[in-house]
């Protein structure tokens, strides 16, 4: 299998830091007990800009989650097309050859769900298999992967596509002043991003040509998933009447030291590999605590992660879309020499990780 394309698809509007933390400083003016606390945490958290699916008058009008809900499906399914079709071209292949489609999205809901409408609105084609996902937040982009990856081993001849589409501004709560939500506003931007992958019988189609292209993507050499048992409270949504209430704990930080080095180990030995053999690592920017704790556990502090970080200053965390946007900048613009093996790594509600062992 091979990712024989990845591309990314952002709202028109765009919002640096400061831009956004005055917003919501004007916005619960008195409530704030310290509005320099605010101005703190957002300064914290790693991210210079980010990107709304609404201009800022649009948001005030929204009363309740159905209004949110209704202006998800409605941001989700244009950024969605536009996301799949960048990646399909920088791919080489057509609407018509996808044989699969993921689609990936914690921050809205439908039914018919969000990859019904796709295959409508795209005229993709009937036979299509679909594979909607939700719940996953932050580890969606790696998990929508690997089970891409999955198909196109089980259909070599097929192609698949994964689509992380997340419009974090509409979970805001507007009346919730609590820590989680005050760091979730500086925080979570919008965005989708596609990628297309394709399996080992398809190089004697379109994908023949990608041997030229400097945006061919990575083989996928396996996937690995590492579930942490009763800490589904660690990150998350309560989910009410008023929509998703965001969960962070200050846990995290510590799970990840406990555990994450072991099980990337254990991961890669499965492969005859150790982390000195990784060249490449394109790990989800969850916020600046988190890629500082995954680089001191990881022993990776020689610029490693700077992509992750790259993505996190420009577009904020996009949840599930943010590691494939650290996929794009790497495939783009930064794709290491043949040979090289390497590392996508998200982590998400559950909790677990998601892996997957690349080459280039």
């Amino acid at each position: 299998m091979r990712i024989a394309g990845v591309a990314s698809a952002m709202p028109k509007h765009g919002y640096p830091q400061e831009v956004v933390t005055a917003y919501f400083a004007n916005y619960w003016k008195d409530k704030l007990k310290s509005p320099e606390f605010l101005e703190q945490l957002h300064s914290r958290v790693g991210v210079d800009f980010r990107y709304g699916a609404f201009s800022p008058e649009r948001y005030l009008q929204f009363k309740s989650w159905g209004e949110t809900n209704a202006a998800w499906l409605e941001a989700a399914e244009e950024l969605g097309v536009r996301a799949i079709d960048a990646a399909l071209d920088r791919a080489e292949v057509s609407r018509s050859d996808l044989n699969a489609l993921f689609v990936v999205s914690v921050t809205g809901i439908a039914s018919p769900s969000l990859d019904a409408r796709l295959i409508n609105r795209m005229s993709l084609r009937s036979d299509i298999k679909r594979t909607p996902i939700f719940g996953i937040g932050c580890a969606g982009g790696a998990i929508g992967l690997s089970r891409a990856a999955d198909y196109t081993k089980a259909y070599p001849d097929h192609t698949a596509a994964i689509l992380a589409v997340e419009i974090c501004s509409l979970t805001i709560q507007k009346d919730d002043l609590s820590t989680a939500n005050l760091i979730a506003a500086g925080l979570f931007g919008d965005g989708a991003a596609a990628a297309i992958v394709r399996g080992s019988e398809t190089v004697n189609g379109p994908s023949a040509r990608l041997h030229a292209s400097t945006q061919w993507g990575p083989e996928i050499i396996g996937c690995g998933s590492v579930f942490y048992p009763d800490s589904e409270h660690i990150m998350g949504w309560d989910i009410s009447e008023n929509g998703f209430k965001i969960i962070l704990s200050a846990r995290l930080p510590d799970l990840i030291r406990r555990t994450l080095a072991n099980d990337v180990d254990k991961f890669l030995a499965t492969h005859d590999l150790g982390r000195a053999d990784i060249g490449s690592w394109i790990m989800h920017p969850g916020g600046s605590k988190i890629l500082k704790t995954i680089q001191s556990t990881l022993r990776l502090n020689n610029g490693e992660l700077e992509h992750s970080w790259s993505c996190l200053r420009r577009f904020g965390n996009v949840s599930s879309v943010s590691v494939l946007l650290v996929l794009e900048e790497v495939v783009t613009n930064h794709a290491p020499k043949s040979g090289t093996y390497g590392v996508l790594l998200a982590m998400g509600p559950g909790f677990c990780s998601e892996m997957i062992l690349v080459r280039w």
